[in-house]
C-alpha cells in the first residue's frame, strides 16, 4: 500500500501560468519601441533557435558556469536580435534588459481560471508545494525536490504539462506524475485515463480517489 499525498510538485508555465502574448510578438512590440520594424514569426523563429543554442552551450540556465537568470536570458534576447540582423551592442544591451524586466513582472503572464482553486484545496488538505533549481529533463530537479520534501516518492504528485520533462521523467523516479493536456489532445496512448487532466479542476477528485 502506498502512503497518501504529502506534497504536490508544479510545472509553472503553461500550468499554472501563461503568457499573455508570444514571445514573437512580445519582442516585436519591445524592438518597435527601440524604432526596429522586425516580424514576429522572424522574432519567434530566432528566439527559438537561439534558446536551443544556448541552451547546449550552458544547459540548466548556466547554472554549473555560474551564471545568473538574468545573465542568461539577456544573452539569449541579445542572441535572438542578433539573429534577425540587429548589430549595435548598446540597442542589444538595451532590448535584453527591456525583456528581461518585462518578463519578470506580473503584466506579462496571466493566471489560467482553474489555478487559484486547485492549488486552495491542495492547501486545505495540509499539502505542501516544492519547486528546484534544475532544468527538466534532468531527474535531479525530481531527486532534489523529493530531498526537501522528506517523504518516500510514492507520496509525492508532480502536474506539468509536458509529456517527457514532466510525467515521464517524474513517474521513472516513482513519483504521483499527471499530464495536463488542456488542448484534449491525446497525442500519448500510453498515458492512461487516470493520469491525464484535461483542467486541474480534475486533480482534487484525483487525490481524494488516491489510486492509479
Amino acid at each position: 500500500m502506498r502512503g497518501p499525498v504529502r506534497w504536490v510538485l508544479w510545472d509553472v508555465k503553461d500550468t499554472l501560468l501563461k503568457v499573455r502574448r508570444s514571445v514573437g510578438e512580445q519582442y516585436c512590440s519591445e524592438a518597435e519601441r527601440a524604432g526596429l520594424k522586425l516580424p514576429a514569426a522572424q522574432l519567434e523563429t530566432a528566439f527559438r533557435q537561439a534558446y536551443r543554442q544556448l541552451s547546449r552551450i550552458f544547459p540548466n540556465y548556466g547554472r554549473a558556469q555560474g551564471m545568473n537568470s538574468q545573465e542568461w536570458w539577456t544573452g539569449l534576447v541579445r542572441d535572438t536580435f542578433a539573429q534577425c540582423g540587429v548589430d549595435d551592442p548598446a540597442l542589444l544591451d538595451r532590448l535584453a534588459n527591456n525583456l528581461y524586466h518585462n518578463f519578470s513582472g506580473p503584466e506579462n503572464w496571466e493566471v489560467f481560471p482553474d489555478s487559484n482553486k486547485t492549488l486552495k484545496f491542495c492547501t486545505a488538505l495540509g499539502l505542501k508545494q516544492e519547486e528546484a533549481g534544475v532544468a527538466k529533463p534532468d531527474p535531479g530537479i525530481f531527486n532534489q525536490a523529493l530531498v526537501r520534501c522528506g517523504v518516500p516518492a510514492s507520496s509525492v504528485v508532480h502536474v506539468g504539462d509536458h509529456y517527457v520533462n514532466d510525467y515521464l521523467t517524474s513517474r521513472s523516479l516513482g513519483i504521483r506524475g499527471y499530464l495536463l493536456d488542456r488542448q484534449d489532445r491525446q497525442g500519448h496512448p500510453d498515458v492512461p485515463p487516470q493520469h491525464r487532466l484535461q483542467s486541474l479542476d480534475e486533480l482534487p477528485a484525483q487525490l481524494k480517489q488516491d489510486v492509479d
